[in-house]
């Protein structure tokens, strides 16, 4: 492996860099390289706003969406409907659906979507705890909006079993998104006909 030539603490920048999902070597050392030469100013407000998004945001303990208070402001607003549920990978895919500004209920966040290539099974994913919610009660209905890709089809059709014992409604989102798409880069108008046209899972 050549030695490089920057300095050791730029090393690690670009080491650091590298390690965040779709930036490999090249990129993280452009990026680097970028924000030392000719935005210092930037660097410093990234450093800053980095290390407050570390200590300020958390999981909501009810949903696991990311907020900076308990709960969540959609889990606290008492306009929403609190028995009708809405389950996505992530938080992006929170953003996304309440883009398209149809969907009044509350979410739940699993963290992820089964994928047995990556190791990543039931025990990674927070269904346990959707199971728990439901079993709660004053859910009346769970709308499965996982991404049509081969991945969030498994992690639905897993769902719906898991759900069936409840007595829960469960329905899943129409696809008038292309499959294979992911429902966070879906277009709001789209991902509305989605919802509204949600079926029995």
């Amino acid at each position: 492996m050549a030695k490089s030539a920057y300095p050791p603490a730029l090393n690690r920048l670009i080491g650091t860099l590298a390690r965040l999902p779709g930036i490999g070597p090249k990129t993280a050392a452009r990026l680097s390289l970028f924000l030392l030469l000719s935005q210092r100013s930037l660097a410093g407000e990234l450093a800053r706003a980095l290390d407050g998004a570390a200590r300020e945001v958390r999981l909501c303990p009810a949903c696991f969406n990311l907020t900076d208070q308990e709960p969540c402001p959609i889990c606290a607003d008492p306009d929403r409907d609190a028995g009708l549920i809405c389950v996505v990978e992530g938080p992006a895919e929170v953003t996304a659906v309440e883009r398209t500004e149809s969907f009044r209920g509350r979410y739940h966040v699993l963290g992820g979507l089964l994928s047995p290539l990556d190791k990543i099974g039931p025990a990674e994913l927070r269904i346990d705890q959707l199971v728990e919610r439901v079993k709660a009660g004053s859910i009346r209905e769970v709308v499965l909006a996982t991404s049509p890709t081969s991945q969030g089809q498994t992690t639905a059709a897993y769902l719906a079993d898991r759900l069936r014992e409840t007595g829960v409604k469960v329905s899943r989102i129409a696809f008038g998104l292309p499959l294979g798409s992911d429902l966070e880069y879906a277009d709001p108008m789209s991902l509305k006909a989605s919802l509204e046209g949600r079926r029995e899972a």
